[in-house]
């Protein structure tokens, strides 16, 4: 199971630490920008459901294609 975290920098260090005694658990911290990705297509995610739902309104491709 992966589970991703959200802790405060100044606690980081001592989580990670404690990770570390748990020879079953392998932790290691994400880049800047391997969260800013991760962050970006979390969002368009909730955004596809949001639109397959009906509470959103989505662009037809083809209009984008017309913009470019």
């Amino acid at each position: 199971m992966k589970v991703l975290l959200d802790i405060k920098d100044e606690k980081a260090s001592f989580f990670m630490e404690l990770l570390k005694n748990f020879s079953y658990v392998k932790a290691k911290p994400l880049s800047n920008y391997k969260v800013e990705v991760f962050e970006g297509l979390q969002e368009a995610i909730e955004e596809v459901n949001l639109i397959k739902d009906g509470k959103a309104n989505g662009t037809p491709a083809r209009e984008l294609i017309n913009e470019l």
